[in-house]
Formats: C-alpha cells, sequence, structure tokens
C-alpha cells in the first residue's frame, strides 16, 4: 500500500514537471517555434479549434513560421488569430496559400519581462510539487496497520523525490531562462 502510494506520488510529480516544460515552450524566444502556436485558438465555423490540428507549422528560418492550413478557407481566421493572440508581437503575411510570420527580434527589456514569466511558471510549479508532496504523506499517515519506521521510511522517500523534481523544474528554468536572455 505505501509503495502504491509511493509510485502514485511520483507519477504525479513527473506530470507535473512535464506540464511546467511544456508551459515553458509557449514562452517566446528571439526565435519562431511552432509550439508557442499550438495553443492559440482559432475560431473555425464557430468553434475554437487550436491552431496545430488546423495546419502545418514549418520553421523555415530561425524567426520565420509557416502556416500551411489544411483548410484554405481558414486563412483569415488563422490570421486574425494570430494577430489577436496576446504577447505574440508577430505580424503575418497571407498570400493566399500559406500565412508567414515573422517574429521581431525581442527588446532587452522584453526578455526580461518574459524571465520574470518564466520564473513564476516554475514557482507554480513547485508550489504542485509539494502540494502532491503533503498530499502523498497525509495518505500514508491515514494508512492503517502500518509501522512508525515504515511511515518515516516512506515520508523520506517521498521527499527526496520532491528534491529530485524541485531539481529537474530549477533545471528546465535554467535553460530556458539562458534561451532567453540569449542574444
Amino acid at each position: 500500500m505505501i509503495a502504491d502510494t509511493i509510485a502514485e506520488v511520483s507519477e504525479k510529480m513527473n506530470k507535473a514537471v512535464d506540464i511546467i516544460k511544456d508551459d515553458f515552450q509557449t514562452v517566446r524566444t528571439g526565435r519562431a517555434n511552432p509550439a508557442l502556436f499550438q495553443k492559440i485558438l482559432v475560431d473555425y465555423y464557430g468553434t475554437p479549434t487550436p491552431l496545430g490540428q488546423l495546419a502545418g507549422l514549418q520553421n523555415p528560418e530561425a524567426r520565420t513560421l509557416v502556416i500551411q492550413p489544411y483548410d484554405k478557407g481558414a486563412l483569415k481566421e488563422i490570421e486574425k488569430a494570430i494577430v489577436n493572440f496576446p504577447n505574440l508581437g508577430a505580424t503575418p503575411t497571407n498570400d493566399g496559400d500559406i500565412i508567414r510570420v515573422t517574429m521581431p527580434e525581442l527588446t532587452e527589456e522584453r526578455r526580461k519581462e518574459y524571465v520574470k514569466i518564466v520564473k513564476a511558471k516554475a514557482e507554480d510549479g513547485r508550489v504542485a510539487i509539494r502540494n502532491i508532496r503533503r498530499k502523498g504523506i497525509s495518505d500514508i499517515e491515514a494508512l492503517k496497520d502500518t509501522s512508525e519506521d515504515e511511515v518515516s521510511r516512506a515520508e523520506k522517500e517521498i521527499e527526496h523525490l520532491t528534491k529530485q523534481h524541485i531539481e529537474a523544474l530549477d533545471d528546465a528554468l535554467k535553460k530556458k531562462e539562458a534561451e532567453l536572455l540569449e542574444v
């Protein structure tokens, strides 16, 4: 029973770290990253649909992204969704078949702003991991027919897992910070 709880805690912590890493991908760097555009919702025949489901995204150059819609009728809606997406700052150009999006250079001030956003996301991840730890420990303490030694050992193992996952999150944060501040 304790082993199941520890396995569940580890799995939830892994998911929390993965979610935050995915979230980091949505923060723009100087390069055009297709992951940045995946969460843009396009009004496709009255239904908000993720851009990744409506078009192919290609990255031919560092600051240029080519969006090729599967349905040419969605070109105008895709273009409008990109223009209205907050904090993107990109201007799409439509040639009737594809949309080209050129990302502007980031200013030093904007880069620092993005670093703050990434740090806030990382802190949210740490809080989520600590909440998972707290719930795991309370679940173990609530188990009947377990000795104090077993509970203590399990708590130490959960603390170790917590430390590992927070370190993984911090490593991802350092990489993203370096990427953002790279000129």
